[in-house]
């Protein structure tokens, strides 16, 4: 198919599907069947700001095994994004139990065996998408980037883009927590040539540098701006105008890019802050880094791709605004409409709470007007 016509691809997630069993500390019931995993929570942060019919530009990968809950298929096909639903009947469905403790505090582990996604999984319209979402150690992150890099080198030869050159893609990438460590931190300097952001958590980039966060899982900041620094000098290096942006859950995250660096709060208050009333809403933090990634991917695209300070700050607000959507419940957040027809997310118009979070930041750099016009129009 001729890659000028059909869907346009705004984000494409390499993340998986997993089934997720829950279970809290005491006196938290557990919970099971619970639609997760790093594609469905980084898709749900990109369709937060896409409503239809832009809910098409989001691509995704889910892998249906022969116990896969009909309720899920319902969720799935509600968000009417561009997913690609691949029955493998002779496999059950990629299943994971999560375990919280103290401090939000995680165990993971796979109940049933997962299913990874490479290059292969995808079509030609999200293998040409303008963003992509990878959740992987760094070797495998050059791995996925040359080969995709390669699949759409080859569709542009057959179908030449009207001006000439190969438009190049957003890499996001996500490193995964076992692969944080000494050992791997040069293979992380080799995969940052390929990528245009790195997200680890403030305990996944402690690992690269064998730090140790205190008891209650914090670092100092200062420690982590100099891992950042780090990052950006030997990983990227002056010549790339890449970024890294840790996510620190309640503590918001941390910015940087050459140049520039800042700290963007949470949407939700921390319980220590005099204006945590909001945080009464937060009630499980599973998914809220896969989906502040997909907000920062969509809004890295939405307002021009490029990683420069001013637009890496509004991707940011995406990203947390993302977020705060996903740790609200148990689960994916609901989706319904008002009166008028436009989307709302457990009761809210996520542009209304975008521009909140946008005027709340300090200073004047950021503007409430630079989110996409389809979420302000429609959701």
């Amino acid at each position: 198919m001729d890659p000028r016509d059909g869907i346009h691809m705004d984000f494409c997630s390499l993340g998986m599907f997993i089934i997720d069993d829950i279970e809290f500390a005491p006196p938290r019931k557990p919970v099971k069947d619970i639609l997760g995993g790093a594609g469905s929570w980084s898709a749900l942060g990109a369709r937060l700001f896409s409503p239809p019919p832009v809910s098409k530009s989001v691509g995704w990968v889910v892998d249906a095994g022969s116990d896969f809950p009909v309720e899920l298929r319902h969720i799935i096909r509600s968000w009417e994004t561009s997913c690609v639903l691949r029955e493998t009947p002779d496999r059950k469905t990629t299943r994971g139990r999560n375990v919280y403790g103290e401090n939000e505090d995680r165990a993971f582990e796979y109940v049933e065996p997962k299913l990874r996604i490479d290059h292969t999984a995808l079509p030609q319209s999200h293998l040409l998408a303008k963003s992509f979402h990878l959740i992987c150690n760094p070797t495998r992150c050059i791995d996925l980037i040359t080969n995709i890099l390669a699949e759409r080198e080859m569709i542009f030869q057959r179908y030449p883009p009207a001006s000439g050159a190969l438009p190049l893609p957003l890499f996001i990438w996500e490193p995964v927590p076992d692969r944080c460590t000494e050992e791997e931190k040069e293979n992380m300097y080799r995969a940052l040539k390929f990528v245009n952001v790195m997200s680890p958590n403030y305990v996944e980039i402690s690992g690269f540098y064998d730090a140790c966060p205190s008891p209650s899982g914090e670092i100092g900041r200062g420690y982590l701006a100099s891992m950042c620094n780090d990052v950006l000098l030997r990983g990227f290096g002056s010549q790339k105008n890449g970024a890294i942006v840790v996510r620190a859950g309640r503590d918001g995250c941390y910015v940087a890019t050459h140049g520039f660096n800042e700290w963007l709060p949470a949407y939700h208050k921390p319980p220590d802050d005099p204006e945590a009333s909001s945080n009464l809403k937060v009630v499980d933090p599973t998914g809220g880094g896969n989906a502040f990634l997909g907000g920062l991917a969509i809004g890295l695209v939405r307002t021009g791709s490029e990683v420069q300070s001013k637009k890496l700050r509004v991707a940011s607000a995406y990203a947390s605004v993302a977020a705060s959507f996903a740790v609200e419940q148990v689960g994916m957040p609901k989706l319904s409409r008002a009166v008028n027809g436009s989307e709302l997310w457990n009761g809210v118009r996520v542009a209304e709470r975008l521009d909140e979070y946008l005027k709340s930041l300090p200073s004047s750099r950021v503007h409430s007007t630079t989110y996409h016009p389809a979420i302000d129009a429609k959701g």
